[in-house]
């Protein structure tokens, strides 16, 4: 990567500073909401975080991508949700061209070697975590903050990267210490106990959408039939 293409890549995220401790909270957000919000709000008190960087991911190695909005949409309405001065929305992993987090991770590293970085995940994230491409090498390269969401806390821990990780898992009250902590290490923030999920705000998308098709199509034979008589 040339000079001038690592100073094109950088203007897509917030200027940082050595030692600053930033959270990392990476998805498709499609569509955004409050609990992706009240995520980073947690994490940015209880673990004393300078700024939580949103990564906006071109698509999800693991789920079905076909009607996902465009990248540019679904980065806008981040930054509309958000509002906060110290998150910062980018579409990073569409510049550096990374489709796996790991991937993404490694180059971050790389860049700010000096950075305090902490992933964000939820805790229905945790549960699918084994299946991350190289989530063992993602646990090994930054400490991992694990947020309370309504159903999948009851069984995250016991997942398989749960179990795995479990000795690596320090206590919740310890929690703010994980910035300055050499990796592996993660903790469990509860607190945050939103049933709302981008999946189910998806389906309801498309129900809505398929809903108003109908009604239109009913009301443009509606109409014929007027016309016709």
């Amino acid at each position: 990567m040339t000079e001038q293409t690592k100073a094109r890549t950088e203007r897509h995220l917030t200027p940082s500073a050595p030692g600053m401790r930033i959270g990392l909270f990476g998805g498709t957000f499609d569509p955004p909401h409050m609990a992706h919000l009240g995520a980073s709000l947690l994490t940015l008190k209880r673990l004393k975080l300078d700024r939580v960087w949103w990564l906006v991911t071109p698509g999800n190695p693991l789920k079905n991508t076909r009607g996902l909005a465009p990248l540019a949409q679904r980065i806008a309405a981040a930054r509309k949700l958000t509002n906060h001065p110290r998150i910062d929305v980018t579409g990073l992993e569409a510049v550096i061209n990374t489709k796996y987090t790991y991937d993404t991770i490694s180059w971050l590293l790389a860049r700010f070697p000096r950075v305090r970085f902490v992933w964000i995940m939820g805790a229905d994230n945790l549960r699918s975590f084994h299946r991350w491409q190289n989530w063992r090498g993602i646990a090994k390269s930054v400490p991992i903050v694990v947020v309370d969401r309504l159903g999948p806390s009851l069984y995250a821990s016991a997942s398989p990267a749960g179990q795995a990780l479990s000795r690596a898992r320090i206590p919740e009250h310890d929690a703010v210490t994980l910035p300055d902590r050499r990796a592996p290490a993660w903790a469990f923030l509860h607190g945050l106990k939103s049933p709302l999920s981008s999946t189910a705000l998806r389906a309801l998308r498309r129900r809505s959408g398929a809903a108003g098709k109908t009604a239109a199509k009913s009301g443009t034979r509606k109409g014929g039939k007027k016309r016709a008589k």
